[in-house]
């Protein structure tokens, strides 16, 4: 058992140098991954003028169509009005892609009216 005690006093004096030696050894900075190689730029064209203001009417002529259809059978629903005169407001001030939105969610609206009709009023 003797011998035993003189081996671990033996690791003990050793222990400081390993513990200094730990504390001094240094990692290396981790190494930067590749920068990756720029993605090509790709020019979008910009949509011809003449064709977005010939669409936006022609979705403004199918909208006012639809509202009328669906204020004929008293099934508007007041968003549809509400949205047809948003654009034609945007027609009028050539902001075209904000007209054919407007006009796209007035025909839709009053389709969903005229849709409802098919449903009772009450079950």
């Amino acid at each position: 058992m003797l011998e035993t005690s003189r081996f671990c006093l033996g690791r003990l004096k050793l222990l400081p140098v390993l513990l200094a030696a730990g504390c001094a050894w240094k990692e290396p900075p981790p190494a930067e991954p590749p920068k990756p190689a720029p993605a090509p730029v790709v020019e979008v064209p910009k949509p011809d003028e003449n064709a977005l203001a010939e669409e936006a009417k022609a979705m403004l002529a199918q909208a006012e169509t639809d509202v009328q259809r669906a204020r004929a059978k008293r099934a508007l629903w007041q968003k549809a009005w509400e949205d047809l005169i948003s654009s034609r407001q945007a027609v009028a001030a050539k902001d075209h892609a904000r007209a054919i939105r407007h006009a796209k969610r007035a025909s839709e609206f009053a389709q969903l009216g005229l849709e409802q009709l098919a449903y009772p009023a009450v079950k």
